[in-house]
């Protein structure tokens, strides 16, 4: 057996098709949707992923503003360019971009984004909408995640789900997310994490495994059952003299040798990455509909 390649560039593609068509119908009707993102220092991984954000604008029709301040911008002022988009009805979703410099609090500034306007999905009370099964903006990567197992025919009803990781952005969400009496989800759900004894037992039992850990090729081949679906989240740059920067991006999972058990599997590069963007632009959408009163 080799796995089905989960293509996360063609799923993503799919997605952003039907965005572009929504996008278009709501703008005749003169409705545009607006999204700020906010960038405090120079850290380069940060760089890439707010540029990437623009261009995905750009490509669906969305209104787009990047607000690039210095590390040495303070809390109160970041707090109160915050509220100030918070006001301005141009912008339908503001997205901080994640890691802040030290002196900023985390806590603080995703309290200070309108839950209405949170489509990072990370305001506690959207995160709590979450768990309950409410409407709300589910955060990007893990709804990607659910999107590329639906798209791909691997629907996670009635299949044992086995999550590495236990991250407030991957881990949790994904597991509250496939875990919901709905479409897409009614999953049974084990989350796994650097405390759990007797790791590879678990994950043997994985109809689908989900690895967010952190740590290149961690998952073995002797880690999975045969016809096991393996969502790989994982980046990791490693060394590489064959490459012309020195150096390549691999997941958490041993992809060569784990593709040869797997019914299907995501490949890094190429998998859940192209889905995050992607739903953030959903998400920003959604926000616009729901700011305009908008009937499908």
């Amino acid at each position: 057996m080799v796995a089905e390649i989960i293509n996360g560039n063609e799923v993503a593609k799919s997605i952003r098709a039907e965005i572009k068509a929504e996008v278009a119908k709501m703008k005749s009707k003169g409705i545009e949707p607006g999204l700020v993102v906010i960038i405090v220092g120079e850290d380069p991984a940060s760089q890439v992923y707010v540029r990437k954000k623009g261009e995905a604008c750009n490509e669906l029709g969305i209104c787009s503003e990047t607000n690039r301040l210095p590390a040495s911008t303070t809390e109160e002022d970041l707090l109160k360019l915050i509220d100030k988009y918070n006001k301005d009805p141009k912008f339908d979703g503001i997205l901080v971009q994640l890691p802040l410099p030290k002196h900023i609090s985390e806590e603080k500034v995703l309290l200070k984004i309108d839950p209405s306007k949170d489509v990072d999905g990370f305001h506690p009370i959207n995160v709590g909408k979450m768990v309950v099964g409410s409407e709300c903006y589910l955060p990007c990567t893990p709804h990607g995640i659910q999107e590329l197992l639906v798209r791909s025919g691997n629907d996670p009803k009635g299949k044992h789900v086995v999550v590495l990781g236990r991250s407030n952005i991957v881990g949790k969400p994904v597991a509250c997310i496939l875990i919901q009496k709905a479409p897409g989800a009614d999953a049974t759900v084990t989350i796994c994490h650097s405390r759990t004894t007797n790791l590879p037992a678990i994950t043997r039992q994985a109809d689908i495994l989900i690895a967010a850990i952190g740590q290149p090729n961690f998952v073995k081949a002797d880690m999975v059952k045969d016809g096991v679906v393996v969502i790989d989240v994982g980046v990791n740059r490693i060394n590489d003299p064959t490459t012309k920067s020195g150096t390549r991006l691999i997941g958490d999972v041993d992809f060569e040798a784990v593709k040869l058990k797997a019914k299907a599997i995501t490949p890094v590069p190429g998998g859940v990455g192209p889905m995050t963007i992607t739903m953030l632009m959903k998400n920003t959408v959604h926000a616009a509909k729901v700011h305009h009163k908008w009937k499908d």
